[in-house]
């Protein structure tokens, strides 16, 4: 199970300036989230629920009493990493600040133990009025985030305070608020996972004990970092990842045809798939009787990672050695070379370790040094400190 960090509720009050946020959902998806939208029914008004579907690519909850069978507000709020309600109406903060649950999207903010960022947007005497600061100041000594609105131009010819704020701003605080990092935005990744299957007969087929725990989760940790993923799985049981392009394969031939026919268009590969090494030379049709499974005849399958070196432009290539014995170092060192890689993850599986499991130890080499010594940490922080080398090595800039 990956850990959360991605799911945000985006609840739109009843403003004039509801149809900004649909650039906030916009450019909160480009920064890794996702995003579930609960519109108040007066918002829907100025949008309706068919664009907040559209643009967040998932039902929109606008009912309290829908569902009920679910208990939407509390599963709602349960999930949700953070909400976010922009605009925030003078109304909307009145009923926040005194603790009401008249529609569904109240319901969640009492039922969520998860931070809530309001992001208020009225007009300027509305946002001054005695009686909208106090209710600010009171949602504020509860620990709720209230951004200040800008200074700019309102409905019609006023200028004051109160002006619905620029989406960076409002993802500026949202980064700050879940201490999250989108600095892979732009950056295409494309990972492999999982162990290849290379049939004998219809029944039988050489594999290995690969999961696909590893690449899953550094498909994830791209997912949330802002770039755009690719993970060609092969035979692997984890579940799918919401905004990740997931092309399933079984055998090493596929695998590599998936990968070659976007290696031109990623910038970060990441293989940590567990590829066969050989596959039987002959694939019966039928499956083998008993007295005629005695030997197999292999041949050597394509090695994906040294064939796609060869067309490498500027590609940030990240290999994966899993090995037992004590050389294990001098035969990541000579795959790191064989391959012309940018960096090989080195693990120990002697008696099935690692496969499978949730937690990895090993050694990250660039074939020079090790870069880094990893002990006992969940793959999900491998996979981040491997995307801290590639983002390094693009060249990206730190958020």
């Amino acid at each position: 199970m990956f850990p959360r960090g991605r799911e945000v509720i985006l609840g739109v009050g009843g403003g004039i300036s509801a149809y900004k946020s649909a650039d906030l959902l916009r450019r909160l998806q480009d920064h890794g989230f996702l995003i579930t939208v609960i519109p108040t029914r007066s918002s829907q008004n100025f949008v309706g629920s068919a664009t907040w579907a559209a643009l967040s690519g998932r039902p929109v909850h606008d009912d309290l009493w829908s569902d009920v069978h679910s208990i939407a507000h509390i599963d709602l709020a349960k999930r949700a990493d953070l909400i976010i309600i922009a605009p925030t109406t003078a109304d909307l903060l009145a009923r926040i600040a005194s603790g009401r649950a008249d529609d569904l999207l109240t319901n969640v903010l009492l039922a969520t133990t998860s931070p809530i960022l309001l992001v208020p947007a009225m007009h300027t005497e509305m946002w001054q009025n005695a009686a909208t600061q106090a209710n600010v100041e009171m949602i504020r000594s509860r620990g709720i985030t209230v951004l200040e609105p800008d200074v700019g131009r309102m409905t019609g010819e006023d200028v004051g305070a109160g002006r619905y704020p620029e989406s960076a701003k409002i993802i500026s605080a949202v980064e700050d608020i879940l201490d999250h990092k989108a600095d892979l935005r732009g950056v295409k990744v494309l990972v492999t996972a999982g162990g290849t299957r290379e049939p004998i007969d219809p029944v039988r087929y050489l594999g290995n004990l690969s999961s696909g725990k590893q690449g899953y989760a550094v498909a994830y940790a791209a997912a949330v970092r802002g770039a755009q993923v690719t993970l060609v799985a092969a035979n692997s049981a984890e579940p799918a990842i919401e905004g990740v392009e997931i092309i399933p394969v079984t055998t090493a031939q596929q695998m590599y045809e998936a990968v070659s026919a976007r290696f031109d268009q990623c910038d970060v590969l990441v293989m940590s798939a567990a590829v066969a090494d050989a596959k039987p030379s002959h694939e019966s049709d039928e499956k083998l009787a008993k007295a005629n499974y005695l030997s197999i005849e292999l041949t050597p399958t394509v090695d994906i990672l040294k064939t796609l070196s060869s067309f490498k432009d500027e590609q940030i290539m990240i290999g994966f050695a899993a090995q037992t014995g004590d050389d294990g170092i001098e035969k990541a060192r000579e795959k790191y070379a064989a391959k012309k890689l940018d960096f090989i993850y080195l693990n120990d599986v002697s008696g099935g370790a690692i496969f499978g499991q949730e937690r990895t130890s090993g050694l990250i080499l660039d074939g020079k040094s090790v870069v880094a010594e990893i002990h006992e940490c969940s793959k999900v922080t491998l996979a981040h400190k491997l995307l801290d080398l590639a983002h390094d090595k693009l060249g990206l800039p730190n958020e």
